[in-house]
């Protein structure tokens, strides 16, 4: 029994003249008439009742904020977040309350 893997050349007889036949066999369908047009998927509808923001806070305030959501959920609020936080605290500001920064 013969081990040898067999090279390319010991199938080339196999395949000799075939090339145009392999070349029709794979080759796209002759396009007819005019190109099919493309359709453009409609822009995807953005929610307006809120919007996406960035912010900048203190590695401390952030380091709060999280405890915070942690200590939430915690306590059973399993949806909490930090934007649900941030909202909470906007709903109870105060602005006569902020010391003067003078």
């Amino acid at each position: 029994m013969n081990s040898r893997v067999p090279d390319g050349e010991d199938f080339g007889h196999v395949f000799s003249g075939m090339e145009d036949s392999m070349d029709t066999f794979f080759a796209a369908p002759p396009r007819r008439g005019r190109p099919p047009k493309l359709v453009e998927p409609a822009p995807a509808q953005r929610p307006e009742h809120y919007k996406v923001i960035s912010i900048s806070l203190y590695v401390e305030d952030i380091e709060r904020l999280k405890a915070l959501v942690g200590g939430m959920k915690r306590g059973g609020h399993s949806r909490a977040n930090q934007s649900m936080v941030i909202r909470e605290a906007l709903r109870q500001f105060d602005p006569s309350r902020v010391p003067s920064q003078r």
